[in-house]
């Protein structure tokens, strides 16, 4: 792969993603997907570096949209006793 044509397949994907997050700023999506792309400067194999871009900033992404959206960073990562309605009361012992 050239890398014109990489560079073209991340700014679709910059596109693509701005689109699928709606909340976030497009310019912030923008830095997301270009900071990851250069983690991969200096691979040889450029193949699928657009793939696995777009799978990595799909997922923080997500995670960023989870945690504005809660106000919780563990709701973020799914904890799961985030939304418990009720909180447990502690156990009474009787003497």
């Amino acid at each position: 792969m050239s890398a014109s044509e990489e560079e073209r397949q991340i700014s679709e994907l910059v596109g693509r993603l701005a689109d699928k997050f709606p909340h976030l700023a497009a310019r912030v999506v923008g830095e997301e997907v270009r900071g990851i792309h250069r983690e991969f400067d200096g691979h040889r194999v450029r193949e699928f570096i657009p793939l696995l871009v777009e799978r990595i900033a799909e997922r923080q992404l997500s995670r960023r949209v989870s945690y504005s959206s809660t106000g919780n960073p563990l709701a973020a990562v799914g904890d799961p006793l985030w939304n418990r309605v009720q909180p447990v009361s502690p156990v009474r012992m009787r003497r």
